[in-house]
Order: C-alpha cells, then sequence, then structure tokens
C-alpha cells in the first residue's frame, strides 16, 4: 500500500512515519502550512523546517498552505491529500494522532470522502512509552512550544530524553498535563530519526516567550552527516 504521511515535523508525525514505514511503502509527506498559530487542527512551530526534514528523509513533500481558520483550514488539508492521491498515487493516509478525536475524527471523514485509507499507528498509546520509544529508537526532538502552566521558557529548545520524560510525568500527577502534549501543552520539532539519512544542525535559533506561553523559534539550518 502507498501511504501519504500527514507530516507537521514533530515527534507524533515522525513517529507515525517511523512505524508505518516498516509494514507499508511511504511515497511522500503531506504537510500543511497554517499562517494562524492558534490552528485547531496543525501544528505550526518551526513547520517550515519540514522541507528540510522532508530532505534529510529523501521523501518529496507536498505542502499546501492554509489561512487556518476553523472548519475552513480542512478544505486545505483535503486539497493537499487530493495532490498527494493524483501525483504519488497514494492509497492511505498516516496521521500522528494519539488522543484528538477532533483531529482525528475530521481527517477520518477526509479519507472516507477521497476512498483513501486512514492509519492512526500511535492512536490511544500511553504518552509516556511513547517519549520513551523515542529516546530508546534515538529520535533527537526538542521542544519547540509550551503552552501550559507550570511549563516557562527554560523547557523551550531542549531535547526530550529520560530526564525531561521524568519531569514531565512528576508535572502531570502535581498540574494534570499531558506528557506528550496532547492537551496542547508542548509542540516539537525532530532533528534526527532513524529513517534520516541526514540530520539536521541548527545554525540560528530565537526564543519568544511570555509567562507559560512560548516557542523556539529554528531561524536557520541546515543537513549534516550523521
Amino acid at each position: 500500500m502507498r501511504l501519504g504521511v500527514l507530516f507537521s515535523g514533530g515527534k507524533d508525525s515522525t513517529l507515525a512515519l517511523h512505524l508505518a514505514a516498516q509494514k507499508e511503502q511511504v511515497v511522500c509527506l503531506i504537510t500543511v502550512a497554517s499562517k494562524n498559530k492558534e490552528s485547531y487542527m496543525f501544528h505550526t512551530p518551526n513547520i517550515d523546517v519540514t522541507a528540510l526534514q522532508a530532505e534529510a528523509l529523501g521523501l518529496p513533500l507536498v505542502r499546501v498552505v492554509t489561512e487556518g481558520k476553523k472548519e475552513e483550514e480542512l478544505a486545505d488539508l483535503e486539497k493537499a491529500i487530493v495532490e498527494a492521491k493524483k501525483k504519488f498515487q497514494i492509497d492511505g493516509v498516516v496521521t500522528g494522532a494519539v488522543e484528538s478525536v477532533y483531529q482525528a475524527t475530521r481527517i477520518q471523514r477526509i479519507c472516507n470522502r477521497l476512498n483513501v485509507w486512514c492509519f492512526n499507528p500511535l492512536w490511544k498509546h500511553d504518552q509516556k512509552a511513547l517519549l520513551e520509544t523515542l529516546v530508546a529508537k534515538n529520535f533527537k526532538v526538542v521542544i519547540s512550544g509550551i503552552f501550559a502552566y507550570p511549563l516557562d521558557e527554560t523547557w523551550l529548545g531542549k531535547q526530550i530524553d529520560a530526564k525531561v520524560i521524568a519531569r514531565l510525568v512528576e508535572l502531570q500527577g502535581q498540574y494534570g498535563i499531558s506528557p506528550s502534549g496532547e492537551g496542547g501543552e508542548i509542540e516539537t520539532t525532530v532533528l534526527d530519526a532513524p529513517m534520516f539519512k541526514q540530520k539536521i544542525e541548527i545554525v540560528e535559533s530565537a526564543v519568544e516567550a511570555k509567562g507559560n506561553c512560548g516557542v523556539f523559534i529554528i531561524t536557520q539550518a541546515r543537513l549534516v552527516p550523521k
């Protein structure tokens, strides 16, 4: 089966890609770049890095820009899947959905309309276990967005490792946050993964933060040998 992966460049879509590629043929990445930083559907921090990630993976990227208006952005997602179906003859779409019924149901409806299979390899997986899988499989993932108390700008740019996972799980117990960000608490950017033929090196970056909201912005990056 030929698959297109809905790809944000974050940990969930990259891990979903990794798992899907073990069973089927992944032929392209599909990215929706939202102009709305508070998009209901799409990851936004460092979305432009997906071009570099696609190059590192050696996969073509179907990229569509959306204004990010609620529900209307779904038409842009459908447009992207139609383009991937036409260009790469995909039979199915892979998502990194873990807990979001809002996202999963809307993507499923689009896939049903377009007669393509919808595959959610991470659906309802234990969030701590997912983070531990990333570390065990040598994914290099940095936190690129924080959007909940008690997270602050000291978290931005941190690489997810065993110590960070332990602290996130601790905060789950204290404050009820989702350790892998399923409530929108954190966003991530992947710099290296098992399928990457090269890894991403950050050349320049910036932090924009206020209180418990902020982003780690990669302003310049390049591919380097692994």
